[in-house]
């Protein structure tokens, strides 16, 4: 029987968010402080829920890229919100699939629910549900992928 890697997230004490990924004795694990990146986003004028999910990607990705250097990604995910992304305060993220070069990885908290993403004064009357389902395939440029194999042999 093959052991499959296993992508597991959680939200850490209502601060951040932990990205682990596990495949037999090895492990890498990253933290996206949602204080940090929600002030700059707020100061910047940046939709956070747009932001949230690139910067979720990315450390997947890396994370997986740590664990086991790969050229593709492939990224299934389902959002719901409580308005257009671009002004969501609340969403809702369910990892369906998770893949690094063919290999699958088992999912470990496939849900994830953030709120207080907007700040109160940005509040809007009028919202729109959201509710769609993502299916991503992210490419490691290759001169990246070296460095990863690089740290990877160390």
């Amino acid at each position: 029987m093959a052991v499959s890697p296993v992508l597991v997230i959680k939200i850490v004490d209502d601060s951040s968010v932990g990205v682990r990924a596990r495949w037999r004795d090895e492990f890498v694990e990253h933290h996206i402080v949602l204080n940090s990146v929600l002030a700059y986003w707020w100061a910047n004028e940046l939709p956070p829920a747009v932001k949230f999910l690139e910067l979720f990607e990315s450390v997947i990705k890396r994370t997986i890229n740590e664990l086991t250097p790969h050229k593709t990604l492939k990224l299934k995910y389902s959002v719901k919100a409580d308005d257009a992304l671009e002004k969501a305060s609340e969403i809702e993220i369910n990892l369906i699939e998770v893949e690094a070069d063919d290999v699958g990885f088992k999912i470990d908290g496939k849900t994830l629910a953030l709120n207080g993403l907007r700040k109160s004064s940005d509040v809007e009357d009028e919202k729109i549900e959201f509710n769609e389902t993502f299916d991503k395939t992210i490419e490691t440029p290759d001169i990246v992928l070296k460095k990863y194999k690089e740290m990877k042999d160390r």
